[in-house]
């Protein structure tokens, strides 16, 4: 009974979102360019299609370019429709302005908004992080990424971090889980990270979990120089690095970091949510978490707020610090509004 009501009301939810992303905007502009209320059942039965398509493409795993381009832009281009009809429509009942203007000045706004969104959502962007402390000897340097998306992501765009990552001379890599979130990516595409002779760290996050065969995709990533720290620790540059991972709750998380904790090292903690840091910032001196992709298309990261106390950037609590990233890649649509895909250089320094 209980999965005839979880999937009656997953089936709601893909409806509802799928008429106010994909058709409302049309319905909005329609009416305000064009003065033409459009059909109701017409909208109805374009709104069953899209989601049929949708709920196949996401449950049948497949990998056909147009469809997954389709729902991924149409989701981003769709989101921001949303707002911009919306404030459009609402402004064309109080101001003394023609509406066909008002929805023609509507359409030039989507339009330059959804390409700076493509812009950005194709560019990897560095960041510098400098941080000091009492507890190492010599200076270390390393870089963190997180929410790759590959499969949402190609090859290309992997291969953009890899030559951003290039430029520095570093001691080792962080990923902070989101990797791969497709059985469609042809994982020989992870050969570039061979290509560093640095050591590389990585943890699970969510969609790892979500695709086809993800105990055996998890477990051969050593082939491509990339470590798997399973909710364990290693030694790393005088750093106690530990790695959690994300299929596990809350509880058990700060367990599994509480038994890895190493006092007379740095802790340095690696976890793909950063959901646990107001309960643990006490025992650990850096927490590098993802996953929020601080809302990737604006203004959805007002609302990733309240999900996320910690939703992007550096946190510092009592000399311990979070840093929570936008990501390296997009997850769904190739966009992002108001925030950008990073690699993050941090440089520890001996006080």
């Amino acid at each position: 009974m209980n999965k005839i009501l979880q999937n009656s009301l997953f089936y709601v939810v893909v409806f509802c979102v799928t008429y106010f992303i994909y058709v409302y905007p049309f319905e909005i502009l329609n009416e305000l360019i064009f003065n033409e209320l459009v059909n109701r059942r017409v909208s109805f039965y374009y709104t069953i299609i899209i989601s049929i398509l949708i709920i196949f493409y996401f449950r049948s795993y497949t990998s056909l370019k147009p469809l997954r381009f389709f729902i991924y832009e149409g989701m981003g281009i769709g989101f921001i429709s949303f707002w911009i009809v919306t404030i459009a429509y609402f402004s064309s009942k109080v101001i003394l302005i023609d509406s066909q203007i008002i929805g023609i000045v509507a359409l030039v706004i989507i339009l330059v908004l959804s390409i700076i969104s493509f812009y950005y959502g194709n560019k990897v962007f560095s960041k510098k992080i400098n941080l000091t402390t009492n507890k190492i000897k010599n200076n270390i340097s390393f870089i963190f990424i997180s929410d790759i998306h590959l499969g949402s992501n190609s090859e290309k765009h992997l291969l953009k971090i890899i030559n951003e990552i290039k430029k520095y001379k570093i001691d080792f890599i962080l990923i902070g889980g989101d990797l791969i979130d497709s059985s469609s990516l042809p994982i020989q595409c992870l050969q570039h990270f061979k290509n560093f002779k640095c050591p590389i760290y990585f943890v699970t996050g969510n969609h790892e979990y979500y695709i086809k065969n993800s105990n055996s995709i998890i477990s051969n990533l050593s082939k491509y120089n990339i470590q798997h720290i399973s909710n364990t620790s290693v030694i790393c540059n005088d750093l106690n690095l530990i790695g959690i991972d994300d299929n596990l709750s809350k509880d058990q998380q700060i367990k599994i970091l509480n038994i890895n904790l190493n006092e007379t090292k740095y802790n340095l903690l690696l976890i793909h949510k950063p959901s646990i840091w107001s309960e643990v910032y006490n025992n650990v001196n850096l927490m590098l978490s993802g996953h929020t992709h601080n809302g990737q298309i604006f203004p959805f990261n007002l609302f990733v707020r309240i999900q996320f106390k910690y939703k992007y950037g550096l946190y510092n609590n009592n000399n311990s610090f979070l840093y929570v990233s936008s990501g390296s890649g997009s997850w769904g649509p190739k966009m992002r509004l108001g925030t950008v895909n990073e690699v993050i250089l941090f440089n520890l320094s001996p006080k």
